[in-house]
């Protein structure tokens, strides 16, 4: 789950970023929190209480407190979220050094343009992220926690499904429940989903981002409902 923030002190634009933040997240099945501030003080009281923010878009010229200025305090508190400064204005570029945001856009942002640095803050995020290495046959693979949708046991193999990529590893699925964090949960004694990628889910059954169903054995519902509530 990708938590993005979205500040500028016009309404128009800000629901233009988001609906363009939106339709990228959709293209990419990757599921996004997207918080929208109208300034940087608005910003500010909600940073102190949630501090997980992966990527966020600064508009620069704002009132009270700058984006700059803005970004200087962020960057005081978390050298790892990947900062997207945007103006109206190229001269302000070189702001962007000082506080190593990741890109500078000039308005009016093209849909594809976004979308192109999007891809690069999380590439680029992705390489802090956490992963673990699998062992299949002779070969080694390292795989980010973000990308696997889920793991289902196949006789004394596990099959670790995710994005571009599906491996057949020798492990029980408790050594492998071990290996995970909390976004994964146990839906029964032969599979473990990442509930990231959970499209849709009824008392009955989930569907998977990738369209993959699995039925939820009885009495998971509500453990189920209450881990989405809490992790989400």
């Amino acid at each position: 789950m990708k938590t993005i923030a979205i500040i500028d002190d016009e309404k128009q634009i800000r629901q233009l970023y988001q609906n363009y933040v939106e339709k990228w997240a959709k293209q990419n099945q990757m599921p996004v929190h997207i918080h929208v501030f109208a300034s940087a003080e608005e910003f500010l009281f909600a940073y102190e209480e949630n501090k997980d923010f992966q990527v966020i878009l600064l508009d620069i010229e704002m009132k009270a407190i700058s984006g700059v200025e803005l970004a200087k305090q962020i960057r005081q508190r978390d050298d790892k979220v990947q900062i997207i400064f945007i103006s109206g204005y190229s001269e302000y570029i070189g702001e962007g050094y000082e506080v190593e945001a990741l890109h500078f856009l000039v308005k009016p942002i093209a849909e594809e343009k976004l979308f192109a640095v999007l891809d690069k803050a999380v590439s680029k995020g992705e390489t802090t992220e956490q992963f673990i290495l699998l062992k299949e046959g002779d070969e080694q693979h390292k795989v980010y926690l973000s990308n696997i949708y889920y793991v289902v046991v196949d006789k004394n193999y596990l099959l670790i499904s995710g994005k571009g990529f599906s491996y057949r590893i020798r492990m029980t699925l408790n050594d492998m429940q071990q290996m995970l964090d909390k976004r994964f949960f146990r839906l029964s004694r032969s599979e473990i989903i990442n509930i990231e990628k959970v499209e849709s889910f009824s008392k009955t059954e989930i569907e998977m981002t990738d369209g993959k169903r699995f039925p939820i054995p009885r009495g998971k519902f509500n453990e189920l409902s209450q881990t989405m509530i809490s992790y989400f």
